[in-house]
């Protein structure tokens, strides 16, 4: 039996993790059909785009929306324009979307609304925080999706739990492959602990970009007041949305905490396997942190991720200054590290997936 008919794909990103993630899915899907990728500019700037698409050899997108920042509403309608000029000229036999982001968003709802079957990689997530802009983007975008490609079992159950079986897979995260290849470019290139100073197992890698810490003063305050109370390095790469914050609430930072710019994929991966402790609001560096066999501390009430929790990888310490101090003290990760969220193969997986729905 040959293989499937060819099919014809847009991709639609416009974050980091998204970046991540399609340099792995495009692989896959261009080995076999045809893909075209959307960029809608949510992240613009060339340290917080267009070098992931250099140094994770991503096909230039045919597409550049240019949506940029403003308010949630703004930046989605910008979006949802022209992804459905795009879709509506061009008529794909799918649309994948990635994870969360207003661009997730975008893209699920000008393809539903064109009749367009939706792929949706990184379903099922649920933090059951409905402050969260992520989680109404990834609520509504399962909802709207065809096929749903979740990471984890427990992703699977949350689905269930709203009854979503059907279209509904296991497949793994495609980020671990994309780690696993990244590690060894980024022990042979990268030169960014020169850059910030500092020696393997010495420091501590932070970041801090998520609304629900920079849009509070009292939770941003108390999470610098913590770094400060802290006297090790700290690597901080400092997203934009954070400098504005730290500026707006007249918040400084003591000269142990390196703040360096936004860096690239194979730098953020080398700041990673040399960290002794990682403290961050982010959902792919938790994951990265604990396939890396680095222990993580998460600066939120909660998270997406929770097997890295009760596997004793990961803990929540929330945006108490206390519990954060503590927890860069004293934590220590559990002895045993199961095997977490797949690994190689997963991108095809999805691929084949694909296949068979549009058999």
């Amino acid at each position: 039996m040959g293989r499937p008919r060819r099919l014809r794909v847009v991709s639609i990103v416009g974050a980091r993790p998204q970046f991540v993630k399609a340099a792995v899915m495009s692989r896959a899907i261009r080995a076999h059909h045809d893909e075209v990728i959307i960029h809608t500019g949510q992240h613009y700037d060339a340290a917080m785009s267009a070098v992931f698409f250099e140094e994770l050899a991503i096909p230039a997108p045919e597409f550049q929306l240019g949506a940029g920042s403003g308010s949630h509403g703004q930046q989605t309608a910008a979006m949802l324009v022209g992804i459905e000029q795009i879709l509506e000229a061009g008529r794909p036999d799918w649309v994948v979307t990635f994870g969360d982001t207003n661009s997730t968003l975008a893209g699920a709802l000008a393809a539903v609304k064109l009749r367009i079957p939706v792929a949706h990689v990184e379903a099922g997530l649920r933090s059951f925080n409905w402050n969260m802009p992520e989680e109404i983007n990834r609520v509504l975008v399962d909802r709207m999706s065809m096929l749903r490609l979740c990471p984890s079992e427990t992703a699977v159950a949350n689905l269930a739990s709203e009854g979503m079986q059907q279209g509904t897979h296991l497949v793994g995260d495609v980020m671990a492959e994309a780690l696993e290849m990244a590690i060894p470019v980024a022990r042979r290139r990268s030169t960014i602990l020169a850059t910030a100073n500092v020696r393997d197992g010495a420091y501590i890698l932070a970041t801090v970009h998520r609304a629900e810490n920079t849009d509070d003063p009292l939770r941003l305050r108390a999470i610098v007041d913590a770094l400060n109370a802290l006297t090790e390095p700290i690597v901080l790469p400092l997203h934009p949305r954070t400098r504005k914050a730290l500026d707006a609430a007249g918040v400084g930072l003591a000269p142990h905490v390196r703040v360096i710019a936004p860096v690239g994929y194979i730098d953020m991966v080398r700041l990673l396997i040399g960290a002794r402790l990682v403290m961050t609001d982010s959902g792919g560096l938790q994951k990265e942190a604990y396939w890396a066999g680095i222990p993580c501390v998460t600066l939120r009430d909660e998270t997406e991720w929770v097997e890295t929790t009760e596997c004793g990888w990961n803990v929540l310490v929330g945006a108490s200054s206390e519990r954060i101090v503590d927890a860069a003290r004293t934590f220590a990760p559990a002895a045993g590290r199961p095997a977490l969220y797949g690994g190689p193969g997963v991108a095809a997986t999805c691929v084949s997936i694909l296949e068979r729905a549009s058999a």
